[in-house]
């Protein structure tokens, strides 16, 4: 705590340099010392709701910038509160936050919040679009989509929004639930005869936060459920945030009056984070980790990142097997000792992306051998009638086996764009519907991938 007062005093003195004697007595003299600190949050209490408005209007901003500026350990933003709002926000009392408090209200996690959420290239307008959310809830983007692959934080980034709206009012109704448990909920209170309860559940929200909204495919019933509570929430102006694996055009087996709602508001991507970010969060990790360790080598930092790079949570998970098997083994922290500790999840991690690439090869291979054209043709920029059919189907199969994303399936074909793939997987769909030898010739050529 007496590292905070220190920062806390500092800024103060800043403030005293910079704004008029009478402004600084007025808003800054009367506030309490720091009551608590928490999620990288200094909590201090205003004596007024009018003091506490205008310094969160008026000088909140400048006061984190030179926070930033002053503090290199991490990310350390303040809060102004009211006491009652303090002593509501039961997360907040104690010294520190244990598992017990780790959930608040509205089953969010009180750890995911913008300030330890490391912002790269790969998600920056994803994290700039969500603190705008975030400050104007209902107004700026609704629904806010966020999709991306697995582990890359889009459940962090949604319930940091989650989590800024309720710091800064504890009275706001915050709810985030995964899809699946939307479902399950819905069917049970279906089966119950309970449909009063699920609509006092969710209709009573002023943000509502559904994770992986894909897993309503095929649920048709569920589906005009949240359907019918999407536009009673946004008809009230409050804010709906969803998460996917895909955008909402590429969402399989949901209605188009779905989807079209989804895209309505605003979508965001978050992408593979590159070399230089992967190691920006590592580094975050272990001074949250590890804050003590002063003999870790940093070259141990970019050798993980350079192995581990399409998922966040496989990345501090190897950084975390890193520190463990060097603390157990009261060994140096090294990249040779770090070598050892990753040498089992690396070569798996190998195995499995060869196995990918050619399984993803054979089916190219297969298909070019079928159509009697080089594979060369049926990944390169061609445009003859005799290349493009095989080359759609290619696409088509990859996408019907792996269902991986179609930007992904693009790079394989000379880096086509998503909307390229996406176009000839549509196609070959409905092509087969009543082209017989197009159903032999997917016939044919999948037999020969399953031998």
């Amino acid at each position: 705590m007496q590292e905070y007062e220190v920062l806390w005093n500092q800024v103060l003195e800043k403030l005293r340099d910079s704004l008029d004697s009478e402004v600084y007595e007025e808003f800054f003299e009367p506030l309490s010392p720091i009551q608590k600190v928490a999620d990288n949050y200094v909590y201090i209490i205003a004596p007024s709701p009018y003091i506490q408005s205008r310094i969160n209007r008026l000088y909140l901003n400048q006061i984190n910038t030179l926070s930033l500026s002053m503090y290199k350990k991490h990310l350390v933003g303040f809060k102004f509160v009211l006491e009652e709002e303090l002593t509501k926000d039961q997360r907040l009392l104690g010294p520190e936050i244990g598992l017990e408090d780790k959930y608040r209200s509205g089953d969010l996690n009180a750890t995911l919040s913008f300030n330890n959420f490391v912002v790269g290239k790969s998600n920056r307008f994803a994290f700039q679009m969500a603190l705008k959310v975030a400050d104007q809830p209902g107004v700026v983007a609704n629904p806010f989509y966020i999709f991306g692959d697995v582990g890359l934080g889009k459940t962090h980034l949604m319930q940091a929004v989650g989590n800024y709206i309720l710091d800064n009012n504890i009275n706001t109704r915050v709810l985030y639930e995964k899809a699946s448990d939307f479902l399950e909920n819905y069917v049970s209170k279906v089966s119950s005869n309970q449909m009063s309860a699920f609509n006092e559940r969710y209709r009573s929200v002023d943000i509502l936060l559904i994770d992986d909204i894909q897993q309503l495919s095929d649920k048709k019933n569920t589906q005009m459920e949240f359907f019918k509570l999407f536009d009673y929430l946004t008809n009230q102006n409050k804010q709906i945030i969803l998460t996917s694996d895909k955008p909402a055009s590429e969402l399989k087996n949901m209605m188009s009056r779905l989807t079209s709602r989804f895209s309505q508001g605003l979508m965001v991507d978050i992408g593979v984070p590159d070399l230089e970010h992967r190691v920006e969060i590592l580094r975050k990790k272990l001074l949250a980790e590890a804050p003590d360790i002063d003999d870790f080598d940093p070259a141990i930092l970019e050798f993980v990142a350079s192995y581990f790079s399409t998922n966040i949570r496989e990345l501090e998970g190897a950084l975390k097997r890193v520190l463990y098997y060097c603390m157990i083994n009261n060994i140096p922290y090294t990249v040779k000792n770090a070598e050892e500790a990753l040498d089992s999840l690396i070569k798996t991690k190998k195995k499995t992306e060869a196995a990918s690439e050619n399984s993803y090869d054979k089916i190219q291979s297969v298909v070019a051998e079928y159509y009697s054209v080089t594979v060369h043709d049926l990944v390169g920029k061609s445009r003859k009638a005799n290349c493009t059919l095989p080359r759609h189907i290619a696409m088509y199969l990859i996408k019907s086996k792996y269902d991986i994303p179609y930007k992904t399936i693009g790079g394989f074909f000379g880096n086509r764009d998503h909307s390229t793939v996406l176009s000839a997987v549509e196609r070959i769909e409905n092509q087969k519907k009543y082209d017989k030898e197009l159903n032999m010739a997917l016939e044919h050529i999948i037999k020969k991938l399953d031998k």
